[in-house]
């Protein structure tokens, strides 16, 4: 069973910048790092989870949440405010006779899938539909 430990992922600037996410929580089995910006409505948050269904599935599940924090002064008081927020979902579902390769086969062609060079990124990054 994995520990909760520091998580670095690194994004795809012009100059690509490694985040690292450190432990702050578990809670109901789910597992929480943040990048603390300082200012806790502004930390970048990664959790992991996982869950094992009614029909005897295993539910992996993934969700990176990156807020975007500016100041915003309202009668003189300046304070930090989310003004958006991007959220990233990522759910697996294994049946529970399915082996460790079947999982890595399909974790491996979905970390494919999110290369940049691939149509797909076109969809999630440059927002375009497709035809």
């Amino acid at each position: 069973m994995p520990q909760l430990a520091n998580l670095v992922l690194t994004d795809r600037a012009a100059t690509p910048v490694n985040h690292t996410f450190t432990p702050l929580d578990i809670q109901s089995g789910v597992g929480v790092v943040v990048e603390s910006t300082g200012v806790p409505i502004g930390d970048r948050r990664f959790s992991v989870s996982l869950n094992k269904t009614s029909q005897n599935r295993y539910k992996p599940s993934i969700r990176l949440t990156i807020p975007v924090v500016q100041d915003a002064t309202v009668n003189g008081v300046t304070k930090p405010t989310v003004v958006r927020t991007a959220y990233a979902d990522l759910t697996f579902n294994f049946d529970s006779s399915s082996t460790e390769q079947e999982r890595k086969d399909v974790v491996g062609m979905l970390q494919s899938a999110l290369d940049s060079a691939k149509w797909v990124n076109d969809v999630a990054v440059k927002l375009q539909g497709v035809y």
